[in-house]
């Protein structure tokens, strides 16, 4: 890659998630890895994408689908090995495709050598002083420290059987009890973390995608929270008492004091991009101040409803508060966590319905064109919907198995990439001997699949790749201002100062353009004069 175009290169990127355990199967197990992430490297540069973050892939039980963490600096045999990684890398660069690695701070797998040695150790000892590990309340400290519900449901905490055979201390986990939380007080997590960040920033990543990045450190005394099951009722952080307290920030510091010294040295800026859950777009601009992460993902416009006010009011309050720090808003529209876009914003049937479809074409035309960097889920370019009814037995999801509940389930939006071919395996994996993918994929999945969407010019693959290439020839198009242009209520519009004008239209029936002419780009049908419902398009005018 040439330095010298390397700086900041960051503000207005896309960068495509992979999911490696659904994205492609070289081995013929049923499982993406790290060679078929590979191999998939033609197919993403054709796309157009700027880099790459690859989901856990390190050693791992599994139990959270490696974001339970056993061992932070190696390769689980499940996904390759270091060669393999120091391959895919070396690919991706050749191709002028950047690599972030995710990275899981706040807890680890319970099967870590550090946790195995917590518990083999007495209370009290150095050991344990790295996870949260207190007495329980009650007569004989039968009752857990404090009243907290972990985030996937349940109790956050869990009591050990002490080396003399009598029931113990309690451990902390605010997701599963297969993942503790680490305790950041203590000055060695830290420090072996740093270790992390240099094993493989040395081993040529370019920067790290950072899971629950307003967690960490907990409220020093542990107290009681007055909505104990806040996390588990919504899915989200915000028992007030275990996140977003204020020492995370000098973590993300000495984290970006590393970047920065590779970058000196090389011209190669690494970036950091945090997966950040707070309650206001003000509080989130203080994780992006200029020495801390450069980025964090802005879920507000992920969260909105299909309304042109929601909309409106989330890229508002982002570009003022963020990017007033310096940085640039980082959105996105799906992830591995999240019901699909075609499945959100339409009816919630098998196989999506036209229009979810539509909606979630223009919502993507919307954000290629907002200022800043945008995050592409893998299979969003396909237009998948949610797989809404996976049985019962395939289902892994720890959230499913601690509830019992299907409501909040993630595997739908994990489903295995389909690539080539009518029916399932769907060019995922191949071999006479090959494995069924590790989720079942449905019949519907034929009409999304990859070969069919790059032979069809006016499926989502081709609206995508088409608004990436107007990315890279349109000046700036990810960075500088926005104004909000006068339209009738159920749109929005907007011009970026360059000449570029983007137009949504969030009603049923056609509304006037806001500028002449056919568009330059469109998520739907369009005429001159005239923009359809669940439609936005572009423009370039003198505006």
């Amino acid at each position: 890659m040439d330095a010298t175009q390397d700086r900041r290169w960051w503000r207005d990127a896309v960068i495509y998630q992979v999911y490696i355990r659904s994205f492609l199967d070289s081995t013929g197990d049923g499982l993406g890895d790290l060679a078929g992430v590979r191999a998939g490297l033609p197919y993403l540069r054709k796309l157009g994408v700027d880099g790459i973050w690859l989901s856990p892939f390190y050693p791992s039980p599994q139990h959270d689908h490696g974001y339970d963490v056993a061992d932070y600096r190696g390769v689980d045999p499940l996904f390759g090995d270091l060669g393999e990684f120091d391959l895919l890398v070396a690919a991706a660069h050749r191709m002028g495709i950047r690599v972030l690695v995710d990275i899981v701070p706040n807890h680890c797998s319970s099967d870590h050598p550090d946790f195995r040695a917590a518990l083999a150790a007495a209370p009290g000892s150095p050991e344990r002083s790295r996870f949260h590990f207190a007495p329980g309340r009650g007569a004989t400290g039968e009752e857990p420290p404090n009243n907290w519900h972990a985030m996937f449901g349940g109790p956050a905490w869990t009591r050990v059987t002490e080396a003399d055979g009598r029931p113990g201390e309690w451990y902390l986990h605010m997701f599963t009890p297969q993942q503790p939380d680490w305790n950041w007080r203590v000055s060695e997590v830290g420090d072996d973390f740093e270790r992390t960040l240099r094993f493989w920033l040395d081993r040529g990543v370019d920067g790290f995608r950072i899971d629950v990045a307003a967690g960490l450190f907990k409220h020093p005394e542990l107290p009681d929270s007055p909505d104990p099951e806040a996390d588990a009722r919504t899915r989200d952080s915000v028992n007030p008492l275990a996140w977003n307290q204020p020492e995370v920030h000098d973590v993300w510091r000495r984290w970006r004091a590393v970047c920065e010294e590779y970058a000196a040295a090389d011209g190669r800026e690494r970036l950091l991009v945090g997966e950040v859950s707070v309650p206001t777009a003000r509080e989130h601009a203080r994780y992006v101040r200029p020495d801390e992460l450069h980025q964090a993902f802005f879920f507000d416009l992920l969260a909105a409803p299909w309304d042109a006010d929601a909309f409106r009011k989330v890229i508002s309050e982002a570009v003022r508060d963020i990017a007033g720090t310096g940085s640039t808003v980082t959105w996105v529209l799906n992830n591995h966590d999240q019901v699909r876009t075609v499945t959100r914003y339409g009816e919630p049937v098998p196989g999506g319905s036209g229009l979810g479809a539509a909606r979630a074409r223009a919502a993507a035309l919307l954000m290629l064109a907002l200022p800043g960097a945008a995050y592409v889920y893998q299979g969003e370019e396909l237009g998948l919907p949610e797989v809404l009814d996976l049985p019962d037995d395939v289902i892994t999801d720890p959230i499913f198995r601690r509830t019992g509940s299907r409501a909040r389930i993630r595997d739908g939006c994990r489903v295995p990439l389909p690539w080539s071919g009518l029916a399932s395996p769907f060019g995922f994996t191949s071999g006479a001997q090959a494995a069924k993918p590790w989720l079942p994929q449905p019949d519907y999945f034929a009409a999304h699949a990859t070969d069919a969407a790059l032979s069809d010019t006016e499926s989502f693959w081709h609206l995508y790749r088409n608004g990436l290439q107007l990315r890279s020839e349109l000046p700036q198009l990810g960075q500088g201002t926005m104004t909000w242009l006068e339209t009738s209520p159920d749109v929005l519009a907007f011009t970026r100062g360059d000449g570029l004008v983007c137009a949504v239209n969030f009603g049923s029936f056609p509304v006037p353009a806001p500028a002449p002419g056919l568009p330059l780009l469109a998520s739907g049908p369009c005429q001159a004069g005239e923009l359809p419902g669940a439609t936005s398009a572009w423009w370039v005018t003198d505006l």
